[in-house]
């Protein structure tokens, strides 16, 4: 087969299934989920570090247990657990996409608290890089530990987590796939649907899949590696 006839099957591919739609449903996804499990990160890796023995262990053991956790299962419980057995409804019923905009944000849900995890462990890995004694003056001269972790530790932890914290925000944007799982419909799920329609040019649907997602990936990790490089902490 030559390169036009691959050419010609990739147009036709993108001018019957909405392509370009699967992967803007994955960043979104990405997006969302992102800044959410960030937020639930912090609140955790400021538990993971607090002087309080049972915030300590809370932490520790939200991140021991979402991290063994797989993911689908999260997923899955989001959908079955809260929404179909216990009525969370995160969207408008009256809306006429309820289940479309509900799935979403169940699958931004599942998504988040997983990650959260992850990046618990990156801001507590960066953390580990801040010198003992900065902490150590910060109380020297009466700062509680919320001022001295919000104005010492992490903005000095953020750079030395910008590494893990990439490589957390790569895995998310694979990750998204599971969302298919309940019914989300992102790439993974229209790539079924054209593998099931057109077997005919799998070879060309999963390259538009592959190179769809390097293209998602790939400036992410060349962002993360040269701000770490720019920002990283001189010894």
């Amino acid at each position: 087969m030559t390169l036009s006839d691959y050419l010609d099957q990739f147009a036709e591919l993108f001018a019957t299934f909405d392509v370009l739609g699967a992967f803007w449903q994955i960043v979104r996804l990405t997006a969302v989920s992102a800044v959410v499990s960030f937020v639930l990160g912090t609140v955790l890796a400021l538990m993971r570090i607090s002087p309080i023995p049972s915030l300590q262990w809370v932490g520790a053991a939200y991140v021991n247990v979402l991290r063994n956790t797989p993911l689908t299962v999260i997923i899955l419980f989001c959908n079955l657990g809260l929404w179909a057995q216990l009525g969370l409804n995160l969207a408008s019923p009256t809306s006429q996409t309820f289940f479309e905009q509900n799935n979403f944000r169940l699958a931004v849900l599942g998504l988040s608290v997983y990650h959260a995890a992850f990046v618990c462990e990156a801001l507590r890995s960066g953390v580990n890089t801040v010198p003992v004694g900065q902490a150590e003056a910060a109380r020297a001269i009466g700062l509680g530990f919320l001022p001295t972790a919000r104005l010492i530790i992490f903005p000095q932890a953020l750079r030395g987590a910008i590494a893990p914290l990439g490589n957390t925000l790569i895995a998310l944007t694979k990750n998204t796939t599971v969302a298919s799982a309940i019914g989300v419909a992102e790439a993974s799920a229209l790539m079924k649907t054209m593998i099931e329609f057109r077997p005919d040019v799998i070879i060309a649907i999963f390259l538009t899949f592959a190179i769809g997602f390097v293209i998602l990936v790939l400036p992410v990790g060349l962002v993360v590696t040269s701000l770490s490089r720019r920002l990283a902490v001189a010894r």
